[in-house]
């Protein structure tokens, strides 16, 4: 049966939350991660890439609010720290330091992951009959898979 929000049990509520704030934690991390690319990405490829990192992290930067804001509407706290995020985070930071290729290598595996994570969320939704956070994560880990294919593109 479907649910809103404020009809999910309360255990309803805490796992989807908890599993949306994973989501939250690695998209940060990864926006951050695309921001620091834009900066220091250098090459013959410079150009595209740069716009690409730009591109990824503005449309993450917008995500984490959207993501964070569903943790609310499940009457939860939203993790708000960097420390928090960064030590929930599966995405790992990265310096900024390496060739391009290295570079398109980490953030295809950050998207990777965030997809991968999402998909684990919108389960959880699904299985507790909460359709709108399952909906918000499956347009997420599209999005995330699409970024994936086009840095994949870049590899070949």
């Amino acid at each position: 049966m479907t649910q809103t929000a404020a009809a999910l049990s309360q255990d309803a509520q805490t796992a989807i939350a908890d599993a949306l704030n994973q989501s939250v934690a690695e998209t940060a991390v990864t926006t951050m991660l695309a921001q620091n690319f834009h900066w220091n990405v250098t090459g013959m490829a410079f150009g595209p890439l740069h716009a690409l990192f730009q591109e990824i992290y503005e449309d993450h930067f917008q995500a984490q609010d959207d993501l964070a804001e569903r943790v609310k509407a499940l009457d939860a706290h939203a993790e708000g720290t960097l420390a928090g995020m960064i030590a929930r985070s599966k995405v790992a930071e990265n310096d900024g330091h390496g060739d391009a290729k290295s570079m398109i290598e980490a953030m295809k595996s950050a998207q990777e992951t965030l997809a991968a994570t999402l998909a684990g969320c919108g389960e959880l939704a699904a299985e507790h009959g909460d359709t709108l956070t399952e909906d918000l994560c499956i347009a997420r880990g599209q999005t995330h898979e699409k970024f994936a294919w086009f840095l994949r593109a870049h590899l070949r």
